[in-house]
């Protein structure tokens, strides 16, 4: 299978990536602004044996997705999609830009909307599909400083729910997964290991494969009964 992964070039974009490309899928890994990183994860899967290319757009622009997508379809549909670009900006919304704001939601909700849409009807004229949206913790239960993520991943939420209802007669599943702290160069310094024990009742940060390997199952034929789920990855935070 043809599978996209968006903010392929990220820690946990890696670690999905590389996931299913062992899983046997051709692997599409999306950059943005780093692409040189989504080519270093390109080639650490060629050199495993995997199928894997890079792409480069901007999921905030509806016309650059839209072009590089074409691009993907001329060889197939593409029938995994992990919608995991996302970006953080934050500050009390007393204080919050409205840049702040608008960037924030622009990368989560409408490039899933950029990316998701175009590759939906080659999807269902295949009557097999998988999509799998990244959100967050913060986006069920809130976080102080993270109205404009917060909103974000609840809104990815919601859009997944109502996209698995419109899907589910076409053997296509729209879940999400919702991770918690996972380990990463950005989390060590946000939360240090005594706040890590504070928050988490399993005393760690998670690591990327660990969220991988919830996508890998999401995208197997094993989860083809799951469909407008949540599921968290979190160490019980909720």
């Amino acid at each position: 299978m043809k599978a996209l992964v968006t903010g392929g070039s990220g820690a946990l974009g890696h670690a999905i990536s590389e996931a299913l490309a062992a899983a046997g899928h051709e692997v599409w890994v999306h950059g943005h602004r780093n692409i040189a990183a989504a080519e270093a994860v390109v080639a650490g899967i060629a050199a495993s044996g995997g199928n894997a290319h890079a792409i480069g757009f901007d999921v905030t622009n509806a016309s650059e997705s839209l072009a590089a997508l074409e691009r993907v379809l001329e060889s197939g549909p593409v029938q995994i999609v992990v919608n995991n670009a996302g970006i953080y900006d934050d500050a009390p919304m007393p204080g919050m830009t409205q840049q702040q704001w608008r960037s924030v939601i622009d990368v989560t909700l409408n490039g899933f909307f950029n990316v998701t849409q175009p590759l939906l009807m080659p999807m269902i004229r295949t009557r097999w599909g998988r999509i799998v949206n990244i959100a967050s913790v913060t986006g069920l239960v809130g976080n102080r400083g993270q109205t404009n993520y917060a909103a974000a991943k609840a809104g990815l939420i919601g859009a997944t729910k109502s996209l698995a209802l419109e899907l589910a007669s076409r053997h296509i599943t729209v879940n999400a997964v919702a991770p918690g702290i996972i380990a990463s160069p950005m989390t060590e310094t946000a939360f240090p290991p005594e706040r890590i024990k504070q928050l988490v009742p399993a005393g760690r940060s998670g690591t990327p494969q660990e969220v991988a390997a919830m996508v890998a199952y999401l995208v197997s034929d094993a989860a083809a009964y799951v469909t407008g789920q949540v599921l968290s990855v979190n160490g019980g935070m909720a």
